[in-house]
């Protein structure tokens, strides 16, 4: 794989500023631009670019995908994961502050995108795995920081532990939709 390649969504690039090329800054990708020409989006910030297919962004978005269709070009399967777990780790500290309240839209916001963006990016690590693998090849992971992951924790890469991380997420998802109405 590349190390960089172009995006699948707006949604992608944007983690990906975040993650790599600000050092996992979070909301750095806030002070990003678009620029939009007939074929591309490209998502700056500094000296970092991502160009996003039109085609792709669309597809995306028709899909529900948040990070896109297909198989990722900037984030290898060992980021993906960090990203879920990063993304669990804030729905479960907003949880927390919804539960104490007063709830508001952007409490109960903040805590169901936590949840399925975390849900979705252990879907994007699951897409790297030869059908019927119960483990990830060594070439799947690309960046410093995905093979990091894959040397100290290869635990946490195995299908079945991301199929049961993807079903805890979820079902975090759906527990508390059914017990809050957004405000």
């Amino acid at each position: 794989m590349p190390e960089q390649g172009l995006g699948r969504s707006l949604v992608e690039a944007y983690v990906y500023i975040d993650l790599v090329a600000h050092s996992g800054t979070p909301g750095a990708s806030r002070g990003a631009t678009v620029d939009q020409d007939a074929e591309s989006l490209r998502v700056r910030l500094g000296d970092v670019e991502v160009e996003v297919p039109v085609e792709a962004e669309r597809a995306a978005r028709e899909t529900g995908a948040t990070f896109g269709t297909g198989l990722s070009e900037l984030l290898d399967p060992g980021q993906w994961v960090l990203i879920a777990t990063t993304y669990a780790s804030r729905a479960l500290e907003e949880g927390l502050f919804y539960a104490a309240g007063p709830a508001s839209p952007e409490r109960y916001d903040a805590v169901a995108t936590g949840w399925r963006f975390a849900a979705d990016a252990l879907a994007e690590a699951l897409k790297f795995f030869p059908p019927e693998a119960a483990e990830l090849p060594p070439d799947a992971f690309w960046s410093d920081l995905g093979r990091a992951v894959r040397e100290t924790e290869p635990q946490r890469l195995t299908r079945a532990k991301l199929e049961d991380d993807l079903a805890f997420y979820r079902k975090s998802l759906d527990d508390f939709e059914s017990l809050h109405t957004r405000p």
